[in-house]
């Protein structure tokens, strides 16, 4: 071994610590993802939803009760009138939302609800979200205030199934960051070797 290949290897030292620092960089990546549906364009996508429920009750659900003589100004929760509003009211936003990934509300203002674990809405998504969950915020309706204030502007409901909702059409720029590389101990071992070799090299010009 000569000077040479010694100054070489204690030269390596210096890039190593070049690599050490640059890996110790955080690495900027840019993404583009959908953007999230905030509360009030979710809010009128939820009122055109009730008002297309309504008019399906009136036009099929109505006129059966009068054929039959029944009461339609029953407000009790067990009241047949009730209890079929419910179940349309329910079976519309669990089967849009699971066949469509949206409802007529949200399809008007270009709407769609996304699962963040799932690539496609499961059956179990739907039913946590969009029965369990919405039936919660029905019966304490501030709970939807909190599409402003939860991460990814999730609802009670959308928290229920780790869903959102997002605009179709529109997308920010997110950025995403790497965390450094790990370090190999091996890379901080030059010098203990290069110590070595110059003693193995002292040993032999000896001999």
């Amino acid at each position: 071994m000569t000077n040479h290949e010694i100054v070489m290897q204690g030269s390596s030292s210096l890039s190593n610590t070049l690599l050490i620092d640059q890996s110790e960089k955080t690495i900027m990546n840019k993404n583009y993802a959908k953007k999230t549906a905030g509360f009030w364009i979710r809010f009128w996508a939820f009122l055109l939803d009730g008002f297309i429920i309504t008019a399906v009750g009136g036009i099929f659900i109505n006129p059966i009760f009068y054929v039959m003589d029944w009461s339609l100004s029953e407000t009790v929760w067990y009241a047949p009138i009730s209890i079929i509003t419910a179940i349309l009211y329910y079976s519309y936003f669990v089967l849009m939302t699971k066949f469509f990934g949206q409802t007529l509300g949200k399809m008007v203002f270009g709407l769609r609800v996304v699962s963040l674990k799932h690539d496609k809405l499961t059956w179990s998504d739907v039913i946590f979200r969009d029965w369990i969950g919405r039936i919660i915020c029905n019966i304490f309706m501030p709970l939807y205030i909190l599409v402003v204030i939860l991460p990814d502007n999730k609802g009670l409901h959308d928290f229920f199934a780790d869903t959102t909702v997002v605009h179709e059409n529109t997308f920010i720029e997110k950025e995403l960051t790497q965390p450094p590389l790990p370090i190999k101990e091996d890379s901080l071992t030059t010098e203990p070797l290069i110590e070595k070799d110059i003693d193995i090299l002292e040993e032999k010009k000896g001999e």
